[in-house]
């Protein structure tokens, strides 16, 4: 999928020598959303570039970018030695995207890039307000005995999970069990038929991210000591 030309393009922006681009909404900016690929691709990606589209169009700053591992290389999956670096770019971008824009700010990340996330997250609470993650790798394809959940019982970050029914990474209701760790509101939101690249072009995940963002981050925080912005893409 092409990036697009003309008044809405994205802007090309450094960040850390790698591929980034900035989606300014047309409408002054009511919150942001950093987001970032899986294991096999980039942040051109179909996917990504509908997410980033449809939260821009709803009036959020995206900043969508490769990861670390992707800058070093071109192709080819990340070194599980240096997750921890992807991670740290994650928090990187988050920064750069608070100096760009206010109000809420949320991570989203598919697949490995989703999970990164959720790690970094919750060695850091408070870095966003909100994760939306796209195809959450649970476990490898067929070895439903090696969850990747040891962290989500320190995760408090309200999350969203937008799965499709056919992902060889999770089931639905291992995800439903995965996500009953996690000590702060879920949601996932059920794709019938989608595998784990989502098929966005027809399925039209993107919309479904918002939406499922709107649900859970637009209700109020059951701990009232906890100050988060109004996640609100209706006003």
């Amino acid at each position: 999928m092409p990036e697009l030309d003309g008044p809405d393009a994205p802007a090309d922006i450094d960040l850390g020598g790698g591929v980034a681009f900035l989606h300014t909404p047309s409408i002054p900016s009511r919150g942001g959303l950093a987001l970032t690929h899986g294991a096999g691709g980039n942040c051109e990606s179909p996917l990504l570039q509908r997410i980033a589209s449809v939260w821009a169009a709803a009036g959020f700053t995206v900043l969508r970018f490769d990861l670390p591992f992707r800058v070093r290389k071109p192709k080819g999956p990340p070194h599980p030695s240096r997750a921890a670096e992807d991670r740290l770019g994650i928090a990187s971008a988050v920064d750069r995207l608070r100096a760009e824009t206010s109000g809420f700010i949320a991570f989203g990340g598919h697949s490995y890039g989703g999970r990164q996330g959720s790690m970094i997250a919750a060695e850091r609470p408070g870095l966003v307000d909100g994760l939306v993650l796209t195809s959450y790798p649970l476990h490898p394809p067929g070895k439903p005995d090696k969850a990747r959940t040891q962290h989500l019982p320190e995760l408090r970050t309200p999350t969203v999970v937008v799965h499709g029914t056919k992902d060889p990474f999770g089931t639905t209701t291992e995800l439903t069990a995965a996500l009953a760790l996690v000590p702060a509101p879920t949601e996932l939101v059920d794709i019938e038929g989608a595998g784990h690249d989502l098929a966005p072009m027809k399925y039209d995940a993107a919309t479904k991210t918002l939406a499922g963002a709107a649900s859970l981050f637009g209700a109020p925080t059951p701990d009232s000591s906890v100050v988060v912005p109004l996640f609100d893409p209706s006003r």
